[in-house]
């Protein structure tokens, strides 16, 4: 008997779910559509399956090899040869799969009235051990205040504020060759492989812009972008404004960023100290209307709240859309956590930065891929379990079955009950009781004496 049983039933079930996950959104015709199409020899979706699955194996493909537990029908050249083929558009299979589950799955689960939201951010891909990796540079880490050799995961999300859902990301490296511990192959410019490296090259924002295109082109919506304050340029905002969608963000407190306020250009710190604050436990301190923008300015809302790390400083939020509260402002801008849980997720169980070993930068987006898809797997099979409305004719039966009473019967039943017990104790006559019970109800609020008026009542 060994001493580390395996756990196969688990382990067929977790195949189970990725089968019929992969079965369901049609994940083979998508990667055709990417450019992962062949034409003989090994099928490229059970290279792909192998790949999703790997990380639920516990196992790296190189332990497998060296303890003899890899079954597969195929050889590890094939797999890295999958991995390094620049011909597939790895960004647009993700966001065409996050479309197909956010239109055909989540949207059936979401209320109309609930806010969607598109919520961009950027974290360290860390490849310091590296030293002929593919175009790396100098990154800056926010965890050890220290710079880190290798990207910058740049990620756009899909929120309903119950599941984040990724579409699509960019490594980045540095737009300064200096910068850079090593350059680009040599590709032809009209191949993909090309316009990746150029867009990996590119400042973050107009990446960001690139981004949101292509959610958009692959049937994505939403009403609101949002993002913290290192992309919170006015210039940024604007041309999100243009694409149909109001920005909700942090802004960055610097001297040259300027807003238009009171017939004046101003920036952020002089438009607060130039205006009184709110007093007590309000939600925020100040609220004020800015224009946006030198050319084409776009009016905004900027919101002061108070810093809960430091209760003497404050943090500021600027908002496109004139409409919402301040109270709405924060409320939605909240939601942009979720994707620091997101990547917290991918790098601490779904081996974001630790299975990939690659130097080319080929290899490294299409791992990133398959870590979206490992994070979209986990998402809706977390929505399916904890949505009651996932479990779709089943819940309407067992709702018809076991319905809850309604309000009017519920106060019929408490009067009828009241009534009984008064008769019973103080033995009222006919008159008395109708006196009592007209004058009961007049006392009632409106909506009980609607109830009690209704026909079911």
């Amino acid at each position: 008997m060994p001493i580390v049983s395996q756990n196969t039933e688990n382990q067929n079930g977790i195949t189970s779910s990725i089968n019929c996950f992969f079965s369901h959104y049609k994940l083979g015709s998508l990667l055709f559509r990417c450019g992962a199409g062949k034409e003989k020899g090994i099928p490229v979706m059970q290279v792909f399956r192998y790949l999703i699955s790997l990380m639920f194996e516990e196992r790296s493909m190189y332990m497998q090899l060296h303890l003899g537990t890899f079954r597969e029908d195929f050889a590890k050249n094939t797999v890295y040869r999958f991995l390094q083929n620049p011909k597939i558009n790895w960004q647009k299979f993700t966001a065409l799969l996050s479309s197909r589950i956010v239109n055909g799955f989540l949207r059936k689960l979401t209320d109309g009235k609930r806010v969607e939201v598109f919520i961009a951010d950027d974290s360290l891909y860390d490849r310091s051990r590296a030293k002929k990796v593919e175009l790396p540079s100098n990154v800056f880490d926010h965890c050890t205040h220290r710079y880190r050799k290798g990207f910058r995961l740049l990620t756009l999300s899909w929120s309903d504020g119950s599941t984040l859902l990724p579409i699509n990301g960019c490594l980045l490296s540095s737009t300064e060759g200096k910068n850079r511990y090593q350059e680009q192959r040599t590709f032809d410019r009209r191949t993909l492989a090309a316009k990746r490296r150029t867009q990996s090259q590119t400042k973050s924002n107009d990446v960001l812009l690139q981004l949101v295109d292509q959610a958009k082109t692959a049937g994505l919506t939403a009403e609101y972008m949002l993002f913290d304050s290192w992309f919170a340029m006015p210039v940024t905002i604007q041309a999100v404004r243009k694409r149909g969608l109001d920005t909700i963000a942090m802004v960055k407190k610097s001297s040259r960023i300027s807003y238009g306020y009171g017939g004046k250009s101003l920036n952020i710190k002089e438009i607060y100290s130039r205006n009184r604050k709110r007093r007590g436990r309000s939600k925020y301190l100040l609220s004020v209307g800015v224009a946006l923008g030198k050319e084409d300015p776009i009016p905004a809302r900027l919101v002061y709240v108070r810093n809960r790390n430091n209760r003497k400083d404050w943090l500021a939020l600027i908002c496109t859309d004139m409409s919402l509260s301040e109270e709405e402002i924060i409320r939605i801008y909240g939601r942009r956590w979720g994707i620091e849980v997101f990547f917290k997720t991918c790098k601490s169980y779904l081996r974001l930065t630790r299975e990939c070993h690659s130097l080319s930068y080929d290899s490294m987006t299409a791992h990133t891929a398959i870590v979206f898809v490992r994070y979209m797997i986990l998402a809706v099979s977390r929505r399916q379990n904890a949505d009651y409305r996932s479990l779709g004719e089943i819940f309407f039966f067992m709702y018809d079955e076991a319905k809850d009473i309604s309000f009017d019967d519920s106060m019929q039943i408490l009067l009828e009950a009241l009534f009984d017990t008064i008769l019973e104790v103080f033995h009222p006559s006919d008159d008395q009781l109708k006196e009592f019970i007209s004058s009961f109800i007049e006392k009632l609020p409106d909506y009980m004496q609607s109830a009690l008026r209704s026909p079911a009542a």
